[in-house]
């Protein structure tokens, strides 16, 4: 399994002409014209370079799947350039990382899942409600496989903007993976998310099962804060103040390279 660190990017540093104040958006699959943009866009708001191996089985669809985001109003020139994406592939679902938390149907024979490689929308386009689009585009394709168990995959900790993404989504984050990237020679956790379809979701995740016990515990230390009213008053502020329900907590930005115009995951 790769670590790009990927996904979500809804910035750059690339200016878009012209813009229409009501934009016309349609989804297609990305094709080999759309070559030159596709990599312009990756170097522009991506931390690390991607092969050109990679665009060019993007491009002709060898074992990937893609969308492609596209603005119709814009000048004959533009309509068709790609202003967001969003590249995938197949994975048997016994090979991969989440293999324990798929309810498997022996009837269906090899069941996949897709697993989420590269995802991003340009600067000027965001806020548009693309970025959502683009990943319903793809749970709409994996829905309607009936051996596709689920669309999953990976968000560096801190980009809180993907994350909220995806739990409206209804994306569920079954686990955290400490140091799972590695940039510019450091390493950044990673939770994985996953869109459980066609009777595959699980009755507990392991991190369910941990939130569980967390908020168990929550209740315990405000009963003892309870009993210790008359004890250290910050002491207590602490007991009632600490945010132990936070699975996805807000951090601060690390430095992550010389450009400042991305936000990946």
């Amino acid at each position: 399994m790769s670590r790009f660190p990927r996904r979500f990017i809804d910035d750059s540093s690339m200016e878009d002409a012209g813009i229409s104040l009501c934009p016309s958006i349609h989804y297609r699959p990305i094709n080999p014209n759309d070559l030159d943009r596709l990599e312009q866009i990756h170097r522009d708001i991506f931390p690390i370079k991607y092969e050109s191996e990679f665009f060019q089985s993007v491009v002709n669809g060898v074992d990937i799947v893609s969308w492609a985001a596209v603005d119709r109003s814009r000048p004959d020139d533009h309509s068709d350039e790609l202003i967001g994406f969003v590249t995938a592939k197949f994975v048997l679902a016994k090979d991969s990382e989440i293999d324990d938390l798929i309810h498997y149907d022996s009837s269906k024979g090899e069941e996949t899942l897709i697993y989420i490689l590269t995802f991003g929308v340009v600067e000027t386009y965001r806020n548009r409600g693309i970025a959502m689009s683009l990943i319903s585009e793809v749970i709409k394709y994996a829905s309607g496989l009936s051996v596709c168990r689920g669309v999953y995959l990976h968000v560096i900790a801190h980009n809180n903007a993907a994350i909220c993404l995806y739990k409206r989504l209804m994306f569920r984050c079954v686990r955290r993976l400490h140091g799972f990237y590695l940039i510019n020679r450091h390493h950044f956790d990673a939770f994985l998310f996953v869109y459980f379809i066609n009777g595959s979701r699980t009755p507990c995740s392991p991190l369910e099962v941990a939130m569980f016990v967390v908020n168990y515990m929550k209740s315990g230390i405000k009963s003892v804060a309870s009993k210790l009213a008359n004890k250290d008053e910050k002491s207590l502020k602490w007991l009632f103040c600490k945010d132990t329900d936070c699975v996805l907590p807000s951090q601060t930005k690390p430095k992550l390279g010389s450009s400042s115009a991305y936000e990946f995951i």
